[in-house]
């Protein structure tokens, strides 16, 4: 898409969403970002809302919106069990009825979509590393089901409206990524452990932390949605999109003691309910169609992630654990 180009990005206050902000307004592009606020912060967006090439349309998803655009990046969505389990309902409601929302401006503006789909739609998988085309392991009544069957119903609603109504639509399965502006309480593995280790709490694993995740730095991930976004209409997806680097929840803790300096003990609480005890993308697909790969490894974006975590926690650096 040339330059100068108009994108609605839903979420766009939130972690992922306020990098991709940044990265489309660097470009030369205009954008309205879209976000409520609940999981997105202002904070996140402070830099730029001066900028006459950047609006915030403070609403909720789940409410209709129209607004001339060029190209849509829907983003919005509770993604951290901490959060869609906070209000289950609510958070189904984003992931249908968001996407509903999103797909029918694209329709009736005739204008590509970017829907932000999950790895969690692979459920706890029984197939190692996950490909697109494996259809998931799900619990569809159990306390992640929110936010798993949620995205697997945005799906089916996306290529629907593309098989129905023509609409240009790309979807993207994002692993887990980290990154600057994840936020402190997130409730996430990364941020969990890095606040842990910060304040000298005990480092809590689920389990013995023998399960796995692939960490995916928050900038590469952006660059996969902007490739994902500039390929032909013919290019549908869903495409995975994260770190195909296979790390121990254990490793992960260790790696994180390390950077930090912590001596905080490692503890071990039960697992919850449906938690993947893997998770690796294949990205056969993404490096074909995009020519895209992850290039930061976590040794590199950790402590980029740890100084801005830190930073959160003690914004003044008086207190005792900065």
């Amino acid at each position: 898409m040339s330059g100068g180009a108009r994108y609605l990005v839903t979420g766009g206050a939130g972690f992922i969403g306020s990098h991709l902000c940044d990265r489309l307004i660097g470009a030369g592009h205009r954008v309205i970002c879209l976000d409520n606020g609940l999981t997105g912060r202002e904070q996140n967006i402070r830099h730029l809302l001066s900028r006459p090439d950047f609006d915030w349309l403070k609403q909720d998803v789940t409410a209709p919106f129209d607004v001339p655009v060029d190209a849509i990046y829907h983003l919005a969505c509770p993604a951290s069990p901490l959060q869609y389990q906070r209000d289950p309902v609510a958070t189904t409601r984003t992931a249908v009825l968001g996407t509903l929302n999103a797909l029918e401006l694209a329709r009736t503006r005739q204008v590509p979509v970017l829907i932000a789909s999950t790895s969690e739609i692979y459920g706890d998988p029984a197939v190692n590393p996950q490909p697109e085309a494996y259809w998931g392991h799900v619990n569809p009544i159990g306390p992640r089901a929110c936010y798993d069957e949620g995205k697997r119903c945005a799906e089916t609603l996306t290529f629907d409206y593309h098989r129905q109504y023509g609409v240009a639509v790309k979807v993207v399965r994002i692993f887990n990524t980290y990154g600057p502006r994840i936020h402190l309480d997130d409730g996430r593995v990364v941020s969990n452990f890095i606040r842990q280790a910060l304040t000298g709490a005990p480092i809590t694993l689920f389990g013995a932390g023998a399960q796995t995740r692939s960490f995916c730095y928050v900038d590469d991930l952006v660059e996969g949605l902007i490739r994902m976004m500039a390929t032909p209409p013919a290019c549908t997806g869903p495409v995975n999109l994260g770190n195909p680097e296979e790390v121990s929840i254990r490793a992960l803790a260790e790696h994180i003691r390390h950077c930090t300096g912590s001596r905080a003990p490692l503890v071990n609480d039960p697992l919850p309910q449906d938690d993947p005890q893997r998770r690796k993308p294949d990205i056969t697909l993404a490096q074909r169609l995009l020519n895209w790969a992850p290039t930061v490894p976590l040794a590199e974006g950790l402590p980029v992630t740890i100084a801005d975590l830190r930073e959160q926690l003690c914004p003044n650096h008086s207190d005792s654990v900065c």
